[in-house]
């Protein structure tokens, strides 16, 4: 479906093609059904709703991370053919990070984790500390006032900021010369993957207190002295420190790149819920089932093959690695960033979309991760250049071009 949406044309899944695709998943075990809502981030019709807290979602965090370090021990201490069980045991870890990351540091940068601000600004301290990522007090003023404000899709907002200095990408490119200078400039590039590194390490230090700045220091030398008098210096690098670095950030600049859509040059009115909900969908993961029943039972078992290959091969990882936890509803968020319903992302969203959206458009959705990426290539692409001048960002705001690279 072709959807115009203040003078900018985009493409969209219609709700009703939306709700066929996931109920079309309905043909398969019933004990499938929550596994594929949770993977897909959409309910079948009339699924009853689950109940998840925040505390349930920190220690599930903790514990994948926890799990794959495990799972990589077990791989390095094993050898042989068992190091393939790395790639479980980096999952894993990733996993476990990027919803450390993506939940429980954004929603405490909202006070909005358990609606404690002590607690909260304890949680969102130590994850920044544990992950290496921007210092919390400086992302939940910045987050808050610059992302979730007027300046949202501004160049005062952080997200512009990562897309026109840190990933390089401006108005007028096409979606295949952005492609291409993603893969190749900033995926596969070492220089890349260092910069980042070094602008999370210089984020996390620069606005930090000494005390913090000591403690951090502190507990980090003593992981290393303990792996180095342990001998454990090579399961620390292959199985913390990969993965921490190189998988983390093609993780956040993958997610990066679906998070929101640019408006168009055309689009005049920069206010209201109108404009806001433009800016921002929700990406489903997953495509339809085979309904064909046409040809052998031997035909029929090839579509169904086929369909969950792509689901266990394609959407699965795109899911698990990079849009993880409530990353796939993100626009739910945007519309109630203090929703105390937040842990429960999926099903909240679904409540809202059944009882009106009361007062804002309806929900927009794309389906696929490769699609999502395309879309927000595609409105950067008609952007304006004046308005997203990375010259003008040096005029707007203080910020490092060393934190121009979170997500």
């Amino acid at each position: 479906m072709v959807m115009q949406q203040h003078g900018t044309t985009l493409a969209y899944t219609p709700a009703d093609e939306s709700v066929s695709i996931r109920d079309s998943m309905n043909a398969l075990p019933r004990v499938l059904a929550m596994p594929l809502t949770f993977l897909t981030g959409k309910p079948h019709t009339g699924q009853r709703p689950v109940r998840l807290t925040p505390g349930f979602h920190l220690w599930a965090a903790t514990a994948s991370m926890l799990g794959g370090l495990a799972v990589s021990w077990v791989a390095l201490a094993t050898g042989g053919w068992w190091l393939v069980l790395l790639l479980l045991g980096w999952s894993m870890t990733l996993h476990g990070a990027r919803n450390l990351r993506m939940m429980m540091y954004h929603q405490a940068a909202h006070r909005n984790m358990w609606a404690r601000p002590r607690r909260d600004r304890v949680v969102g301290r130590l994850v920044a500390a544990a992950l290496m990522v921007q210092d919390f007090d400086r992302y939940s003023t910045e987050h808050v006032i610059d992302h979730h404000a007027v300046h949202h899709m501004t160049v005062r907002d952080p997200t512009v900021q990562a897309f026109l200095i840190g990933l390089e990408l401006r108005p007028g490119m096409t979606r295949r010369q952005m492609w291409r200078h993603l893969v190749r400039h900033k995926l596969l590039s070492p220089a890349f993957h260092l910069n980042f590194l070094l602008g999370r390490i210089q984020s996390y230090f620069a606005p930090a207190s000494r005390t913090l700045r000591v403690a951090t220091v502190a507990g980090y030398a003593t992981v290393v002295a303990s792996a180095v008098l342990l001998d454990m210096w090579v399961f620390l690098l292959v199985a913390w420190v990969l993965p921490m670095t190189v998988f983390y950030q093609i993780s956040n600049t993958l997610r990066l790149c679906v998070k929101h859509t640019f408006p168009g040059p055309e689009v005049t009115q920069r206010r209201g819920r109108e404009y806001f909900a433009s800016l921002t969908n929700a990406i489903l993961i997953g495509e339809r089932a085979p309904a064909d029943r046409s040809g052998g039972p031997l035909r029929r078992a090839a579509r169904w093959l086929h369909w969950s290959l792509r689901m266990l091969v394609v959407h699965l990882p795109a899911r698990y690695l990079v849009l993880t936890g409530d990353t796939v509803v993100h626009d739910f968020h945007h519309r109630h960033p203090m929703s105390r319903d937040w842990a429960n992302y999926i099903f909240a969203r679904h409540a809202d979309i059944e009882a009106g959206h009361r007062g804002w458009p309806p929900y927009r959705e794309v389906w696929g991760l490769v699609p999502a990426i395309n879309l927000v290539f595609d409105s950067l692409g008609r952007a304006d250049p004046q308005e997203y001048d990375r010259a003008r960002i040096a005029q707007v705001s203080g910020r490092s071009v060393f934190s121009a690279f979170d997500d």
